[in-house]
């Protein structure tokens, strides 16, 4: 169910991305594993930022570097000789990739190619998994899932950059990668999907999450854009699970593993927009409210679902923190941001308790019950 210690214990490990939201708990993460961190990265993305606010920097090597850059690139993977790449660096908005569709497909495409080409080139074996996102998919906008085998597209510039990002993995991978030729070659190739991420420490703009915290600590009613569109909302270290579990399964069996592979909550967990604002207006308290933004805006999908049952079967993978708990975790760490607390402290103990919830001590208990007891 969790992460295998013993295997990351001491390995080597270049993670693009490490300073954006993501990243920053998985650097975090990584350093509770014991493994040894490369993060290759732009300076954080947001200010506030939780790469910042939880001391991320003390738990790796960091280079402050473009994936456009090809050399600087290319020398750092040669520098590090990692045993696995956890390629997160990205253009991560939507709304964003409307204004700048250039930065959005040089970053999530050929940034995804200067990485492939790199490792190409330095003839270097590891374990690589591509994180892309849950809009790679052709949205029909139909009621069921989408799964791995399904139709690679996207409406809007972000989405589509990110089933490029799929269709360059799998080009690189059936042309130089072949998990056929691995034992000549070295390297397994895997993609990661995720749905709608959340958790504490994300600032990003115009993003649901972040827009609901800034507004609440500002005591002003936040705008919301399409309250009725549904998501695969999961906390943070749920997909990241996902990603380390890969990574471990491509080392043991790249033939088997190397794929793409869905990483989405349960299906109860797939909520309206509206749903995730009531329940953090309750949680929050007096002060917080949330109201229709009316504006024009651009083309944003209204129902999107992943199925990740592959990653059930075969990685033994499952979501373990139901959402509306989730949603209690959330408001806890921006409570703790507004209280002047130790969030570098929050998010490590946050961390601790997400891994305690699969342990048979922690059974019997709602993951909610699970966390409090420690942070009374």
């Amino acid at each position: 169910m969790m992460p295998d210690r013993k295997f990351w214990k001491g390995r080597r490990v270049f993670l693009t991305g490490h300073t954006g939201f993501k990243g920053s708990w998985l650097s975090l993460w990584l350093e509770a594993l014991g493994a040894d961190v490369t993060g290759y990265a732009l300076p954080p993305p947001t200010q506030p930022n939780l790469y910042e606010q939880a001391g991320v920097t003390n738990s790796l090597r960091s280079i402050m570097a473009d994936l456009r850059d090809f050399d600087r690139l290319k020398g750092a993977i040669a520098e590090c000789r990692p045993a696995v790449i956890i390629h997160m660096a990205a253009q991560t908005v939507v709304s964003r990739g409307y204004v700048d569709p250039i930065e959005t497909y040089s970053t999530n495409v050929m940034g995804t190619v200067h990485l492939f080409e790199a490792l190409r080139q330095l003839e270097h074996p590891c374990a690589v998994v591509n994180v892309t996102s849950d809009k790679c998919y052709e949205n029909n906008e139909w009621v069921w899932a989408y799964r791995e085998n399904d139709r690679m597209g996207g409406h809007d510039p972000y989405s589509n950059s990110k089933g490029c990002a799929e269709l360059v993995t799998s080009a690189f991978r059936d042309s130089y990668f072949a998990p056929e030729t691995y034992d000549r070659h070295g390297v397994a190739i895997a993609s990661a999907r995720a749905g709608n991420v959340i958790g504490g420490g994300d600032w990003t703009a115009n993003q649901l999450i972040p827009d609901l915290m800034r507004a609440f600590l500002a005591d002003q009613p936040c705008l919301i854009r399409n309250p009725l569109a549904t998501r695969p909302w999961e906390f943070v270290l749920e997909p990241l699970r996902g990603y380390l579990m890969l990574a471990e399964a491509l080392t043991r069996d790249p033939k088997t593993f190397a794929s793409g592979w869905n990483f989405g909550p349960a299906e109860d967990d797939a909520k309206p927009v509206s749903w995730i604002a009531d329940r953090l207006v309750k949680s929050w308290g007096p002060g917080a409210r949330w109201t229709l933004d009316e504006a024009a805006h651009p083309h944003e999908a209204h129902l999107l679902k992943l199925d990740a049952s592959r990653a059930k079967v075969y990685l033994k993978w499952r979501p373990v923190l139901p959402l509306e708990p989730a949603l209690e975790w959330i408001a806890l760490w921006y409570r703790s941001f507004l209280d002047r607390g130790d969030l570098g402290q929050l998010t490590r103990g946050q961390i601790q308790q997400y891994e305690a919830l699969s342990s048979p001590a922690e059974e019997s208990m709602s993951p909610a019950e699970a966390w409090l007891p420690a942070h009374k």
